[in-house]
C-alpha cells in the first residue's frame, strides 16, 4: 500500500500568449506519492476494558484535521490527515470505542502556482490519501471486536472552505476595534 506510485498523467492545455507574444503551452499540474504510512495510530476499546457490552448501533463522532508542510527537497510536501473517531452508546454517554489516527503522504507536486499550491495540499492531497486512511479505519475498528468502521466519503473542499472562514473570523475577533 505503502509503496504504490500514483501519478496523474501529463496533459497539456490550449497554448496560450506569452508576455513577448511567443505562443507556450501550458502545463496540468503533476502530482506524485512518493510514500504513504501512519505516524500515529491508537483504538482504544474502552466497553471490552469497563466489561461492558454494546447493544445497537453507536453514535459516531469523527473529527478531520488537516496538516501541510514543505520539504527540504523542492517541489516536495508532507501532508497529513489527522482523525478522531469516538463512539458512544446511542443517546448516552458512554465510550464504546476511541481511534485517533495520523495518516501521511509525502508528494512531488509540479505546475501549480504558487497562490494555488495551499488549497492544493489542503483539498488535493487528502482526497489522494482518502481511500487508504478509510481502509485502515476499517481494519482497525474491526480487529478491535466491532463491525468495521466504513467512513463516509469526506468534502475536501468544503472543510477547507469552512477552515478559512474560521480563520477569518478569528483574525476579525482579535483586530483592534477602532
Amino acid at each position: 500500500m505503502a509503496d504504490e506510485d500514483q501519478t496523474t498523467e501529463d496533459q497539456t492545455t490550449p497554448e496560450t500568449p506569452a508576455p513577448n507574444g511567443a505562443a507556450q503551452p501550458q502545463q496540468m499540474p503533476q502530482m506524485n506519492i512518493l510514500g504513504q504510512y501512519i505516524r500515529d495510530l491508537s483504538f482504544e476499546n474502552v466497553a471490552v476494558q469497563k466489561g461492558q457490552v454494546m447493544e445497537g448501533q453507536p453514535d459516531i463522532n469523527v473529527q478531520v484535521g488537516l496538516e501541510a508542510k514543505k520539504r527540504s527537497t523542492e517541489g516536495q510536501y508532507e501532508v497529513a490527515v489527522k482523525l478522531n473517531v469516538t463512539a458512544k452508546v446511542k443517546g448516552g454517554d458512554t465510550p464504546v470505542f476511541a481511534m485517533e489516527l495520523d495518516y501521511a503522504g509525502v508528494f512531488a507536486i509540479s505546475n501549480v502556482p504558487e497562490n494555488q499550491m495551499h488549497p492544493y495540499l489542503m483539498i488535493e492531497c487528502p482526497r489522494m490519501l482518502f481511500p487508504f486512511l478509510r481502509r485502515i479505519v476499517s481494519d482497525v475498528s474491526r480487529d478491535g471486536g466491532f463491525p468495521p468502521l466504513n467512513l463516509e466519503n469526506i468534502d475536501f473542499v468544503s472543510l477547507y472552505r469552512n477552515e478559512l472562514t474560521r480563520r477569518a473570523q478569528a483574525q476579525a475577533a482579535e483586530a483592534p476595534k477602532v
